[in-house]
Parts: C-alpha cells; structure tokens; sequence
C-alpha cells in the first residue's frame, strides 16, 4: 500500500507539473489554427451546436455524433449527458456548454467541455474526425485551492482505493455502442462516521473499454485535496465530500473501523465470518440454479448449432444468445393462428410471450428464393440498432426449415395502411404525419451517422414504416440493408433489389447504391406523406404518357403551385409553410444526380430550421415529361416518353417489379 500511495503521488506530480492545467472554468480550446470569423466554418459551428440539444435529448442513450458541412469547412461534434438525466436537464446542459464554448474559443478549430449546468454534459467539436479515438491531451484540472486535507495520509490510502475500484468499474461498464451506462460509475467511500467522499467518473462511449480504463489510469493522482475535478477530451473524473448528484440518492456506505489488534480477535472474527459467509453463499447458488433452470423451461432457449448460416463473420457475438425454440414460437403464437399480414418473404403474426410481452412474428416462407440471405442479414443488422425510431429485434428462430424473426410487436400496423386507405387516412392529419416524417428523418439518420456502423436500408417505403401507439415511426424490414464502414459509402451490385418507384436512377440503371439511394427513397416517402396516393405509375387521360408521382410533384413545384399537392383531407389545416419546405426538401432529395441530394444531417436541419435558406431543386430523377413541347428557364425542351406501365428496360438492365412485403 505504502509503495502504492508513493507511486501515485509522484505519478501526480509529474501530471501536475508537466501537463494538467489548473483552470477556474470547465472549458479547453484545442489549439489546432485559428479561423477568422463570420467564415463558413464558423457558420456550420453555430448551425450544428444549435441542435445539438435536440438531437442529444432524441437519443435513448443521450449520446450524439454528427457533421455537417463539406472540407475544408466540415465540423464534427458530440454531445452527451451522464445517465439518470431528464431530457430538461440535459438541453439545458449541452446549450449552456456550447454558448461557453462559443465565447471562450471563438477562433479555435477545436474545442471541448465537462460542464456542470444543471446536469454534468459533455460536448466537443473538431475540424477533423474523431469519434473512436483517444485523446490524451489536453489534460485539465479543475480544484479549489483552499481545501486541503488535514490526514492527508488516512485520506490518501481510503482515496486511492476507491479510485482504482472506480477505475476498474467504469472501464468495464460497456455492454451496447448506446446503451446508457456505457463508461459510467459512481461511488462513495467512508471517511469517518460522519463524513463520506463521493465521486463520479464517465468516458465517451465512442471508447473501448482499454481505452476508457487509459483515459483514466493516468487519472488516479491528485488526492491530496477533498474535492476536484480532472477532465480529458474523452473522459472525466469528479470527487468531492458532499453529494453532488441525484445519482448518490440509492448508494449507501458503511464506515469501516479499524482493524483489531487482538489476535485472539482475530481468530474469532475470522469463525464468525466464515459461519455467516458460507450458508449465504450456498444459498445465493442454489437460488441462481433455480433461476436458471426455471428460465430455461418458461423461454425454452436452446444452443443449437448453426448448420445453415455462419454468424461468425458477421461481427456478433452475442448473436446465439438471441435465438428462441420453435416450440417457444409455437406457443407464443398459438401455433400461428393471429395472423397480422403478408409480404413477399412470408407471413407475420402476433404473439405473446411467457412473460407477457407481446411480439410480432416473422414467419419466412420455406419456398422463397431470397428468404434465407434476408434472414441472415435482418438478424445481424437489426441486432446491432438500437434507436427509437427504428424496430427492436427480440430474437429469432432458426430451425430446420424455420427461419423466423422476433420483433416489438408495434400496434397500429404501418404506414401504409393509414396513408392509402380514403377512410383511414383521415385520422393522419398533418400534424401526425409532420411528426411521421420527422420520425423517419432521424432514424435513417441513426443509420447512416450516428451507428457505429453505416447501414444503407436500400428499401424505404411506406409499408416498411411501422406506427407505434402513440403513431410515431419506427423503420423496419431490413432484409435488403448492407452495413458498411464509417468511411464506406457506397457499393456497386448485380442484383436489383428493391420496390419500383422508391429506387433512384443510378441504382435502377447501373447497380450503384450509397446512402443517397435511401435519400431518394425518402423523398419518395415524404411526397407520399403529404400527397396522400402511392408512388404509382398512372396513365394520363388525354395522352399515352406515362406520369409518377415524382414527375406530378415536380410539374406543380415548377408552375408555382406546390399545394395542390397535398392530400385533401387536410389541406384546409395544415400549416402551408410546413408543407411547402417538406415538398422542398423532398424535390431535392429526389434530384438525379446523387451528389446534388442533401445528407440525412443536412435534411434534419432544413426540416427544423425555418429560417434556413434552402437550394433550388434540379429537375429530379425518373422526371417523365409529356410529348408536348414544354418550357423550361433556359429553353425548350421536348422528349417523348417511350417507357410503359408495368415493366422497362434501362441499358439493356431489366427491372421487374417487387411486391411490397
């Protein structure tokens, strides 16, 4: 122990002198060049910290990481909140501690903060990519002078314990990329009957669990002092002798007398334990066999082997640990008689779990050629998500020729189902399916930014976006999905895969896909939303010309007639400005050539921020104009469409068409 507390207070010496910077605010400006102000860097700074308070309160997890913008003037951020936060508490936080970063650095390309206000938040933008990565420097230590301990020695030993035991806790608290209690401990340690030191520590989750237990080894110094707080760019570290946080409400602590000096208490002690300790022991393992026994016949899980598929490329380890007994179906289900629907890849049908949660079952059919590389691929996609706008996965089944996913059962069907019927699409006035669309927009947003992995869902479509109970959207389906690396974009294939109207022309006629094929679909859907009517090819009554619903938008959009679109039965309430800039957005999302479409990032912001002033569209892709010489801004323009109703051929490339599912 003694040579412990030595190493450690000349380890804190070293840091002290050497590279911790005492410092009265929580802020640290990361000197990597300047910018002057007013320039485009400084404009996508403010644009990206001004959201990040809503985009932070959307996660579950209270994490967020994003861009915006181009090179050389692209900004990176993330903002987080500690667990246990209210959504308040954290937009507070995270807007009082980007306005600091705004005023302390205002030149700096870099910056980052620990604040305390009135929740502890953390939030950091850069010039360059960071998220993943450790970052020992700059290292920061904020104190008070004026609190010196009195038994600095008895204070030293208690207070080295509890930091490596935080340090091996924190470091270890990483279960799922989001889940809420990643790299997050705290703890109290008894000083006297009377008084306690409580302390907190938290990394950023982007880290692995090494690099979180490096971030704050080098930590573990300073305890000549009852209170302060060390912050790195990816970790931070707070104690003091009071409590500090609600989080201290539910820990308790015991104060812990010295040891004896009797050895003949010693030996006594020593029985005592021993005969309190074993029966309790021998109980808790007897009551865990009965816990698991008792799960393993109401679940019916089973480790079968994998004869049909190998997971273990995929990256998931815990994969197996997913997989339910077809007997276990066969009961939730009742023997699958609650049939919910049918798409092209099989039926689904809701089911009731042993303890009582209701699951919606994925039943693939044993006779479909594409079933079983769609099966393999929802389950390793969808097992790595985890966002509120996206579908959960429960489990699945493979066994023999079952193959059968378990998903959230979400009650009020999909989309579709509201949006195409004339009697039901009156309960979707414009206020739900505004919230529908801003819905969609932050879970493909999840996808292709915010997962650790980026995932192209390559099927957006109405009957693919399921309504929960309160009608928000979660995507679904992800049988069609790939998953790439974050510096991936993109793919080229020779299987089309995909639902006519929803693909865009450089998928349909080359076989190239990236996340600006999900952005075509998606302002394929956001024109649905509004309209009302599928994206379906109808022939016109005067003409042999073939129109979409694409083409129908962008004629209106370019005679200065956009409202026409909208569905009549909420034309007369809706707010016009709204509609108009969600028709806007959507023509640009849908323009023909992928590089002039906007990011998900970028259709987040253009959705929430009215004042923001939005491009011009392009004519769009698969536009279809009609035989009759039209005018356009800069010339005439006559083309004579050659394509028919139910089938085309582009280059030679045949598309046939797929029927939802």
């Amino acid at each position: 122990m003694k040579q412990r507390s030595f190493f450690l207070l000349l380890l804190c010496f070293v840091i002290i002198t050497s590279a911790v910077t005492s410092v009265s605010a929580e802020v640290q400006c990361m000197y990597r060049g300047t910018y002057g102000p007013n320039n485009t860097y400084d404009a996508n700074l403010r644009l990206i910290l001004s959201f990040l308070p809503s985009n932070v309160t959307a996660q579950e997890s209270f994490f967020y990481s994003g861009s915006i913008g181009e090179e050389p003037n692209q900004v990176y951020a993330i903002g987080m909140c500690i667990p246990g936060s209210t959504s308040g508490h954290c937009s507070v936080c995270i807007k009082n501690a980007s306005d600091g970063l705004i005023k302390s650095c205002p030149t700096q390309f870099g910056a980052y903060t620990w604040r305390s206000d009135p929740t502890l938040c953390y939030v950091r933008y850069f010039d360059i990519p960071f998220l993943g990565s450790l970052d020992r420097d700059p290292n920061t230590l904020v104190d008070d002078p004026g609190d010196v301990i009195s038994n600095l020695t008895e204070f030293k030993v208690i207070w080295d314990d509890l930091v490596y035991r935080m340090i091996a806790s924190t470091s270890k608290a990483k279960s799922t990329p989001s889940s809420s209690s990643n790299h997050y401990t705290v703890d109290v340690a008894a000083l006297t009957p009377s008084e306690n030191i409580y302390a907190l520590m938290q990394c950023t989750p982007d880290l692995s669990s090494r690099e979180c237990e490096n971030c704050l080894r080098h930590q573990s110094c300073c305890g000549q002092r009852q209170d302060g707080i060390i912050m790195r760019p990816n970790c931070y570290f707070r104690w003091d002798v009071y409590s500090f946080y609600k989080a201290f409400d539910n820990i308790s602590v015991a104060y812990r007398p010295p040891p004896p000096s009797d050895n003949g208490s010693k030996k006594i002690s020593t029985r005592v334990i021993v005969a309190i300790v074993v029966p309790i022991v021998v109980i808790i393992i007897i009551i865990i066999l009965v816990l698991l026994i008792r799960r393993s016949a109401l679940f019916c899980w089973k480790r079968k082997p994998y004869q049909e598929f190998d997971f273990s490329q995929s990256g998931i380890s815990a994969v197996r640990s997913l997989q339910f007994d077809f007997k276990a179906i066969d009961i939730a289900t009742d023997k699958f008689s609650n049939k919910l629907g049918q798409g092209g890849f099989g039926e689904v049908f809701k089911g009731t779990l042993l303890n009582g949660t209701d699951v919606a079952v994925k039943r693939l059919s044993k006779t479909s050629s594409q079933g079983a590389l769609e099966f393999k691929n929802e389950v390793v996609v969808v097992a790595k998500l985890q966002h509120k706008n996206l579908v959960r996965l429960h489990g699945f089944c493979l066994e023999g020729e079952e193959k059968i996913l378990v998903y959230e059962f979400v009650p009020n069907k999909s989309l579709d189902y509201f949006l195409f019927d004339p009697t039901k699409k009156g309960e979707l006035d414009w206020t739900k399916r505004y919230n529908i669309i801003g819905g969609i927009t932050r879970g493909i947003l999840y996808l292709h930014h915010d997962s650790r992995l980026r995932i192209i869902h390559r099927d957006l479509k109405a009957s693919n976006i399921l309504l929960d109970a309160e009608m928000s959207p979660k995507i679904a389906d992800f049988g069609m999905a790939r998953i790439f690396g974050m510096h991936q974009n993109g793919a080229e294939t020779n299987r089309i895969v995909g639902t006519r109207g929803y693909m865009p022309p450089e998928y349909v006629m080359h076989g190239q896909f990236s996340t600006k094929s999900d952005v075509y679909s998606f302002g394929v859907l956001v024109l649905e939303i509004i309209c009302g009517r599928q994206n379906m090819f109808v022939h016109q009554s005067d003409t042999t010309t073939v129109e979409n619903l694409v083409t129908y938008a962008w004629r209106l959009w370019r005679d200065g007639r956009p409202l026409e679109l909208v569905d009549s039965t909420i034309s007369e309430n809706c707010q016009t400005e709204e509609v108009t800039r969600c028709i806007h957005v959507a023509l640009l999302c849908v323009q023909h050539d992928p590089t002039d479409r906007p990011d998900l990032s970028t259709v987040d912001m253009m959705l929430i921020r009215n004042s923001l002033n939005l491009p011009l569209p392009e004519t769009p892709g698969f536009f279809f104009p009609n035989s009759r010489s039209y005018r356009e801004q800069d010339g005439i323009v006559s083309i004579q469409s050659t394509i028919t109703a139910n089938s085309y051929t582009i280059n030679d490339l045949t598309i046939t068409e797929l029927e939802p599912r």
